[in-house]
C-alpha cells in the first residue's frame, strides 16, 4: 500500500488538513497497511469489514514502530480506505439494495420532481413510508384496496408521532395519485386516506423578543472564521427570514453584489430574489474575505474544519444556531433553532405593523393561509376585535 501514501497526503492537503492533522492521519494509514500486511490481506481485499477489525484491534496493539495505538486512529485509517476507493484501487462498498422496484421508484421520482418540484430529502422521506406500505400490501399496485390504505395510516397513527403521521398520509397521496395518473390503481383509493385530526392553526408560533435575537447575534466573534460565518448566518436567518435549508444552498453566483439583490431557491425550487441590506452584505464580505477557507466548492458557507466542504444537510445549521443559543444564554421556548429566527422577523414585522401580504411577500409563502398563523400573535389587533365574554359584565 505504501505506492498510495503520496496520493493520500496530496489529496488530504487539497482537502484542506491542518500539516499536524494530516500527519496524524497518514501515520494511522501506515499502521493500518502495516496490520493487513500482517493479517495476510490483500490490497483488494479490504473493505469495511477489515476497518472493523482493524477498529477491534487498537486498544490492544503491540504492533512494532506503533505501539498501543488510540482508537481516533481508525479515522485516517477510514479516510486511507476512502481514498483507494476513490481513485479505483478497491471496489466500493456494495449499496443496499432498493425495497421499491427500480422502475417504480424512478418514475415516482421524476413525476414528483416534475409536477411537485420536490427535492431529494423530501422524496427519501416519502419514500420510507412508501417502502413500509409495499412491504405490508406487495409491490403490485392493482391490489390495493380502501381497507388495507386506512389500516395502515391508522396503525401508523399509534406508533409514530402526530407530524410523523401527517407526512404518511401526505405520501400515500403523492404516491396514490402518481399510480391514478399513471392507470396502476382504481382512481377513488384517494379519497380512503383519512384526515388526521391535527390542526394546522391549534397552537401559537414560538419566537424569540428582538433583543435576544440581537443577542445571538452579538455572540458571535468577529475576531475567528467560525464567528464570522455564525454572524453572517443568524443575520440571514434574522433579517431576511431564510430558512436553514437556503443557507445550504446558497451559492456564490446568487449573489447580485452590484444591485444588492440575493437570489434564494426555496421550496418547491421556487426562486425569489431578496434585497440584500448592508448589514448581510457586510457580514457575508467580512465571512468571503476572512473566514471563509480555500475550497474548490461554489457554496457560500462550507465547514469550518476539514474537508472544507458545503453543509451536507439543514441540520448543520441548525446545529450552529443552537450553540449560538448556547453561548449567548438565550433560553429556546422550543426545540428548534433555525426557525425560531423566521418566525421572529414575522413576528416583530407584525408588531411593528407590516401587513400579512408583507410579512408573506418575505418568508416567501405562497398562499397567505400558511401565513395566517402569524395573526394569532398580534395581540394588540385582536383586542380590538375581541368580544366580551357572555357571563361577565363589560
Amino acid at each position: 500500500m505504501g505506492a498510495y501514501f503520496d496520493g493520500f497526503a496530496r489529496t488530504l492537503a487539497q482537502d484542506g488538513y491542518a500539516q499536524i492533522t494530516a500527519r496524524s492521519h497518514i501515520r494511522a494509514a501506515e499502521h493500518f497497511a502495516a496490520w493487513a500486511d500482517r493479517q495476510g490481506l490483500s490490497l483488494k481485499s479490504l473493505n469495511e469489514e477489515t476497518l472493523k477489525r482493524f477498529w477491534h484491534h487498537l486498544p490492544r496493539c503491540r504492533c512494532p514502530r506503533y505501539g498501543c495505538s488510540k482508537r481516533n486512529l481508525s479515522h485516517g485509517a477510514g479516510l486511507f480506505l476512502k481514498h483507494l476507493e476513490d481513485i479505483g484501487i478497491i471496489q466500493p462498498a456494495k449499496a443496499a439494495d432498493p425495497v421499491l422496484e427500480p422502475t417504480l421508484l424512478a418514475a415516482f421520482g421524476r413525476w414528483m420532481r416534475e409536477h411537485r418540484g420536490c427535492c431529494k430529502a423530501t422524496l427519501n422521506n416519502y419514500g420510507n413510508h412508501i417502502s413500509e406500505l409495499l412491504h405490508r400490501l406487495g409491490e403490485n399496485p392493482e391490489r390495493f384496496d380502501a381497507r388495507s390504505l386506512r389500516q395502515f395510516v391508522l396503525e401508523g397513527k399509534q406508533t409514530c408521532g402526530a407530524w410523523a403521521a401527517k407526512t404518511r398520509t401526505t405520501a400515500l397521496r403523492m404516491f396514490l395519485r402518481f399510480l391514478i395518473a399513471e392507470g396502476k390503481c382504481a382512481s377513488t383509493l384517494e379519497g380512503a386516506i383519512p384526515v388526521l385530526a391535527l390542526w394546522r392553526l391549534s397552537s401559537l408560533p414560538r419566537y424569540l423578543q428582538p433583543a435576544e435575537v440581537e443577542r445571538l447575534i452579538a455572540s458571535c466573534s468577529p475576531a475567528s472564521p467560525c464567528g464570522l460565518r455564525d454572524r453572517a448566518i443568524l443575520l440571514l436567518l434574522a433579517r431576511l427570514g431564510l430558512r436553514a435549508g437556503d443557507i445550504v444552498h446558497l451559492r456564490l453566483q446568487d449573489i447580485d453584489w452590484k444591485d444588492g439583490w440575493i437570489r434564494v431557491c426555496g421550496k418547491g425550487r421556487l426562486q425569489s430574489r431578496l434585497p440584500l441590506s448592508q448589514e448581510v452584505g457586510r457580514a457575508l464580505v467580512a465571512y468571503l474575505k476572512g473566514g471563509r477557507p480555500r475550497t474548490d466548492s461554489d457554496a457560500v458557507f462550507v465547514r469550518s474544519r476539514a474537508p472544507f466542504r458545503e453543509f451536507h444537510s439543514h441540520a448543520a445549521v441548525s446545529v450552529i444556531v443552537g450553540q449560538t443559543f448556547h453561548r449567548a444564554q438565550v433560553t429556546r421556548p422550543c426545540r428548534g433553532a433555525a426557525h425560531l429566527l423566521r418566525h421572529s422577523i414575522a413576528t416583530s414585522m407584525l408588531r411593528q405593523g407590516a401587513s400579512l401580504q408583507e410579512v408573506a411577500v418575505l418568508l416567501r409563502h405562497r398562499s397567505i393561509q400558511t401565513t395566517q398563523i402569524y395573526a394569532k400573535v398580534d395581540v394588540v389587533a385582536l383586542r380590538r376585535i375581541a368580544q366580551p365574554w357572555p357571563e361577565v359584565q363589560s
